[in-house]
């Protein structure tokens, strides 16, 4: 979308027993990072993002993957992509060769070797490249040479399969396949995408405007247009279905930024208005059926939020994050807490508890406790 600084997944690891291990954690965390302050000052220190040196203080990052709690790959403005193995104590700067002009806005990765990285933008700007060795070489796997296209946001439903999704051409979003790991892609058919709404189009504010859950399951965000939709597909795009969300929209810089699905059927929304002067009423929504309806969060983010992630192995705890700081809830998205007012665009979550967040001026961040 030509909407911010150019005129954001789900993860597929298996549940172990050390996952459960972490799940405990994990809930423990969180009911110690939404606890209301006791008058005595705490033995430990609550969990908080703890900020990493990426060494970047001139790039911002949207695109953001997290694997596990000491390895991260984050990508973002003059073509960067990092990567650390050490629990961000060190960045490696990993950018594709001759990517300076592009801006990378999502990122997935796979391991700590293997990731794949779109650069968006209209025609040539928005590509694909992939990386098999921890990001030493790059291949580009896509251009776009259709100047009406201008892609967005990326999923992996697996290691194999995966969508990019572009804003409308010829009055339906686009949509890109791969059934070999983003070594190559194919344009999917448009018969079975609804018509979109005029002025509709998606935010590459996260890498979260496309995500998937499972094997076949994938959403897609939409603002801009007079009501603020979500798309859904059941069989790895190739119909869809949309529905109305209760965030606002009604212009081109409102609408629902990002999406989070811990299963086929518990997904949470949010966005609102990105200009800094705007107030953003409504930011958050829930669905338990899949985005087949959506509810307005009883209390929701008090302003603009551009990413969201559920926490590993929680039925309920989830956070939010934005340019005016990070929320958090506790209760499936019904109520929202804010907890941190530094600035992220971004947030991911891994299952051994690795919760990043990345945004601008080169911020990087891990949640510790």
């Amino acid at each position: 979308m030509r909407r911010l600084g150019i005129t954001r997944r789900t993860g597929h690891r298996g549940r172990t027993g050390r996952g459960v291990v972490a799940g405990v954690a994990c809930a423990a965390a969180l009911a110690a990072l939404t606890a209301v302050p006791a008058q005595a000052q705490p033995r430990h220190p609550a969990p908080h993002w703890e900020l990493k040196d990426s060494g970047t203080p001139e790039v911002r990052f949207r695109g953001l993957s997290a694997v596990s709690r000491t390895t991260a790959w984050v990508a973002g403005t003059q073509g960067t992509v990092l990567r650390t193995t050490d629990a961000g104590a060190s960045w490696r700067n990993v950018s594709p060769p001759g990517a300076g002009e592009l801006q990378f806005r999502d990122i997935e990765a796979f391991d700590a070797r293997r990731a794949v990285v779109l650069a968006i933008g209209e025609g040539e700007a928005s590509r694909v490249y992939r990386t098999d060795d921890g990001g030493a070489t790059w291949t580009e796997s896509f251009r776009n040479t259709d100047a009406r296209a201008f892609y967005d946001c990326l999923t992996f439903f697996d290691r194999k399969h995966g969508l990019a999704m572009s804003d409308p051409v010829e009055g339906r979003f686009r949509i890109l396949s791969t059934s070999d790991g983003g070594r190559s892609w194919k344009v999917l058919p448009n018969t079975g995408m609804p018509a979109a709404l005029e002025g509709e189009a998606g935010f590459a504010a996260s890498g979260q405007c496309l995500v998937s859950s499972g094997s076949k399951d994938v959403w897609l965000a939409t603002g801009g247009a007079a009501r603020a939709r979500v798309l859904h597909s059941s069989d790895r795009g190739l119909t869809w279905t949309a529905t109305e969300s209760p965030i606002p929209a009604g212009d081109p810089a409102k609408g629902v930024f990002a999406l989070a699905f811990r299963d086929r059927a518990h997904g949470l929304a949010v966005g609102g208005d990105y200009r800094p002067d705007q107030a953003s009423p409504q930011a958050g929504a829930v669905t338990r059926d899949g985005g087949r309806t959506w509810r307005s969060a009883a209390t929701s983010p008090p302003a603009y939020r551009s990413g969201v992630a559920w926490l590993p192995y929680s039925r309920t705890a989830a956070l939010a994050v934005g340019p005016t700081g990070t929320d958090v809830t506790t209760d499936g998205g019904r109520t929202w807490r804010t907890v941190d007012t530094g600035s992220y665009d971004t947030v991911d979550c891994t299952p051994d508890l690795g919760c990043w967040a990345a945004g601008e001026k080169g911020r990087v961040a891990r949640l510790e406790s």
